[in-house]
């Protein structure tokens, strides 16, 4: 029972004009067929404030089955539509992109009926209707009468209490009116069929009750009811539009736009392809610089100084060039020099090498660390035998041994004089892996030496000089002239001789020292040279020999007299002269008397083994002071870091420059999705009219901005994706690197989404502008 007492109040109802009703009451039974009968224009008004919106009046109060609608609130209204009314409108109001099915289909779709189900009624009420052989049609190819049908078999799918009729046969004929409102009265035997007409004609042959309005107030009533108060026996089934069916309607408009559809997203997809291009170029150039500092940096060292001086952050400001310009001390006017000490201004950091720490890395995994280096700062007393003659020699390469040098970039430029000791005995060593054999053989023995030279098969002659072979006026020297150079190497009491004034001078006697008992034999068993695929050149020109060499040099100058009186003195053994600790330090460790290696190199099985090490001296570290943590120096990594950062600021650079695109592709989106709202005006109050809560008006425009968000990615993607191949082809013939451009699969998904989500965002507005349009106000629209 619906039922209307005491309204005052302007009311709206589908395309009329307002007018005023006053001290009216009304009260419809079920299965009654009520014609309001309007001589002024009027009689609309009684009950086309239900598609409006019934919560609107002033005063009075509307009573639907003993429960008030006072408290209604704008989803109950919604419910109440769609659950209990069923609207035939005069201009039908069919949603033109969907079909006469999906139409018919619509309202339950709100009630959350199955598809199934849906899908079997909406058939049922279409045959009922007569239009079974035009289900495949959609509304604009059907005549007026047969779009009418359709519009009722849409407020009829939904099996409604009420069907409100405003003027269903306005715009029809004679002969498809009385067609139209006999399908009415026989589809509508059990249901309240309210009817707005002007026709008193149409209201005498087919209502069973005639109200008629002149002016805003009713004249007469054929058969007036007066209602008794019952109890609330109302209950709404709540309406809700999925977001796969608000899709569903979005993909059917955007399939009747196809060009307008395709230029959107093409004009929306060009920030995308910016973006696109970008990242394919910087993963691929990464790419490329991964795989050559794989190569060439794969067994770059993990260096460990005893001493490390850490630099300042005014040092980096100055390398960087990044001071600040306005910083008056800068650039001074000035006639005076202003003196400073540098080293205050660095830290130095002291790593001991206790036994501890050295049997620690020693320990090191064999699969991660392939071989260790030492750099020991330990003479060697030699003699050679040349044309029958004994002479002092020396080997020149690389750092000298006595050398006082602390300087990690010297030593990297000079390169380093031993090789490293293979942890897995089974492994190839690393001069078999990194150095190619030109002569002889590779060390056999700790006392095997190996002559290297550079890439050109070149030499400094001061090299060959210091081993004793005259080169004056040579330009060049068979291998077989080098290979097989004997010399022998000389203990400390044999090398040195003490003086009455307790100072060490080296002896003369070089025929002695040649043959005596302790001396040992050394031998140049080869000649190498770096391989073409190496580019690490880390030992430098010259003899190249084993570590375990150094190490049995020391073990037989520990116990020397020069050693231990070095030890005990704090003057220098040989001039007198008083040393800080510090060069005391040095020519202990000079002459064989220090043990402990002045530089740790861990070289790695590969780059990929590279971080396991670091975490192995991290490990160490853990819980340790300032002090007695170890600073190791990983320069390979350091090299990625500041190339990766590199390329990852042109990246964002270029990104940001390509963004501005997606910025203008968001308001364009913004003004599209306006359009959109502005031409399914009608639609947005049809699907009001039906039960759509504003949300679910939102979710459709909300779908199809994500619609036209995902086409529009992809589409970028796509077109960003083939532009790959002409780059690469161009990239390839400047430059020989193949297949640099790369668009990798996760930065596609994440470009579509990044499109999706800001197309939506820029739809969104509109999208809730058109939640918020007046039923009314909307089905009047043209």
């Amino acid at each position: 029972m619906l039922e209307l007492k005491n309204i005052k109040k302007t009311y709206r109802v589908g395309e009329t004009e307002t007018k005023a009703l006053d001290d009216i009451s009304v009260a419809f039974r079920e299965k009654e067929f009520v014609a309001i009968l309007g001589t002024s224009g009027s009689g609309k008004t009684t009950c086309l404030n239900i598609i409006g919106g019934l919560d609107r009046y002033d005063s009075g109060e509307l009573i639907i089955k003993g429960k008030k609608t006072s408290d209604f609130s704008d989803r109950d209204w919604d419910a109440y539509r769609n659950n209990s009314i069923g609207f035939i409108f005069q201009s039908y109001n069919l949603i033109p992109h969907l079909s006469i099915v999906a139409n018919v289909e619509l309202g339950m779709t709100l009630s959350g009926v199955s598809k199934a189900e849906k899908h079997k009624r909406a058939l049922e009420v279409l045959e009922q209707v007569g239009l079974k052989d035009h289900l495949h049609k959609k509304p604009n190819q059907l005549s007026g009468g047969q779009m009418q049908r359709v519009a009722i078999a849409r407020a009829l799918a939904n099996d409604p209490e009420i069907l409100l009729c405003d003027e269903p046969t306005g715009a029809l004929d004679t002969t498809t009116s009385v067609q139209i409102m006999d399908l009415i009265r026989d589809v509508a035997k059990d249901k309240l069929v309210i009817m707005v007409t002007h026709n008193p004609e149409l209201a005498r042959q087919y209502a069973d009750r005639i109200v008629e309005f002149s002016d805003g107030k009713i004249i007469s009533d054929t058969h007036p009811h007066q209602e008794r108060p019952k109890e609330d026996q109302f209950k709404l089934k709540k309406t809700s539009m999925s977001f796969f069916t608000a899709l569903g309607l979005s993909f059917n408009n955007i399939r009747t736009k196809k060009g307008r559809t395709f230029l959107t997203a093409f004009a929306s997809s060009i920030g995308i392809i910016g973006i696109a291009l970008i990242l394919s170029l910087s993963t691929g150039f990464q790419k490329q610089i991964d795989e050559y500092q794989a190569n060439a940096l794969s067994e770059f060292p993990i260096m460990i100084s005893q001493t490390v001086t850490q630099i300042t952050d005014e040092d980096i400001k100055e390398m960087q060039g990044s001071f600040d310009k306005n910083n008056e001390a800068l650039f001074p006017d000035s006639k005076e020099i202003y003196l400073y000490d540098p080293e205050k201004n660095k830290a130095t950091h002291q790593n001991h090498f206790t036994p501890e720490f050295m049997k620690y890395v020693e320990s090191i995994d064999p699969a991660n660390c392939g071989s260790i280096g030492y750099f020991r700062m330990v003479n060697m007393n030699l003699i050679r035998e040349v044309d029958g003659k004994c002479v002092p020699v020396s080997f020149s390469s690389g750092i000298s041994s006595g050398t006082s040098s602390t300087n990690l970039t010297s030593m990297s430029s000079a390169g380093l004089s031993s090789y490293p000791i293979n942890l897995d005995e089974n492994s190839q060593s690393f001069l078999e892996k990194n150095y190619n054999l030109l002569a002889g053989s590779y060390p056999e023995k700790d006392t095997d030496l190996v002559l290297l030279v550079d890439n050109q098969n070149r030499l400094d002659q001061t090299i060959l000089e210091n081993l004793g072979f005259d080169v004056k006026d040579v330009e060049k020297l068979s291998f077989d002239e080098i290979i097989g150079t004997k010399m022998r190497l000389i203990s400390n009491d044999q090398y040195y001789t003490k003086t009455e004034y307790g100072t060490f001078v080296p002896g003369t006697d070089y025929n002695a020292m040649y043959n005596a008992d302790d001396s040992l034999p050394l031998t140049i068993t080869g000649i190498i040279r770096i391989d073409p695929d190496n580019d690490l050149a880390l030992l430098g020109s010259g003899i190249i020999y084993s570590d375990k060499l150094s190490k049995l040099v020391i073990d037989r100058a520990l116990d020397s007299e020069i050693v231990k009186a070095q030890k005990d003195s704090s003057t220098s053994v040989f001039t007198m002269e008083e040393l800080d600790e510090t060069s005391r330090q040095m020519t202990i460790a000079s002459l064989g008397g220090d043990e402990t290696p002045y530089m740790l190199m861990l070289y790695p099985k590969d780059f990929d083994t590279k971080d396991a090490i670091t975490e192995y001296l991290d490990a160490w570290n853990a819980g340790k002071s300032d002090d007695d943590t170890v600073i190791y120096t990983d320069l390979a990594a350091s090299i990625s870091s500041m190339t990766k950062g590199i390329m990852n600021a042109i990246t964002m650079v270029l990104i940001a420059f390509a963004g501005i695109s997606l910025v203008v592709s968001l308001i364009m989106i913004c003004i599209i999705t306006y359009t959109s709202v502005l031409e399914r005006t009608k639609e947005i109050g049809v699907l009001r009219a039906l039960g759509a809560r504003k949300k679910d008006i939102t979710r459709v425009f909300d779908a199809e901005t994500c619609i036209l968000g995902v086409f529009s990615g992809t589409l970028g993607v796509l077109i960003a994706w083939l532009g790959t191949f002409p780059i690469n082809s161009i990239i390839e013939n400047m430059t020989d690197l193949k297949n640099v451009a790369t668009l990798q699969i996760g930065h596609a998904v994440l470009l579509v989404a990044i499109s999706t989500i800001l197309t939506m965002l820029g739809g969104h507005i509109p999208a809730k502008m058109a939640s918020r349009k007046d039923a009314v106000v909307a089905l009047r629209s043209e």
